[in-house]
């Protein structure tokens, strides 16, 4: 059994911001660190650079749209009591403007509700200043 199975959500994603446990490696293919936690809440630092151009030199859309299934689904994680895991089964995303190159972020996610098998989490990406970049929703189903 993985020593990772016998933490709570936000047990393992406080392990995270402290370094005890790493990062997911998707955190290598999008730039992005998670920062603070707490029940039902999540908030990670992102950066997208020369690696997420889309054809036309700007920031992909995939960019926003990972931000925004990690930030939904990790404040769902933090929910989650020992031993349960959760998948994201719908995803819903807005791009109000184009994500910059080489400007760090602030992407938040918070849970808006949680049953025994579903949740819905809600998360925006921002610059410092508050200026919107991208908003959306996740539901989650959630496995015991």
């Amino acid at each position: 059994m993985n020593a990772l199975t016998n933490l709570t959500g936000l047990e393992l994603i406080t392990g995270v911001i402290e370094g005890r446990i790493p990062h997911p490696s998707i955190a290598e293919t999008i730039p992005m660190k998670i920062v603070k936690a707490a029940e039902g809440f999540v908030e990670f630092v992102v950066e997208a650079d020369t690696r997420h151009l889309n054809p036309m030199g700007g920031v992909h859309g995939g960019f926003a749209a990972t931000v925004m299934d990690s930030i939904t689904g990790c404040a769902v994680h933090t929910t989650l009591a020992t031993g349960m895991s959760y998948a994201t089964v719908d995803l819903a995303l807005k791009m109000i403007r184009p994500i910059p190159l080489h400007t760090k972020l602030i992407a938040t996610g918070k849970v808006m509700s949680r049953s025994k098998s579903i949740s819905t989490a809600e998360g925006s990406i921002k610059d410092a200043e508050g200026k919107l970049y991208a908003h959306g929703t996740a539901t989650c189903f959630i496995k015991s």
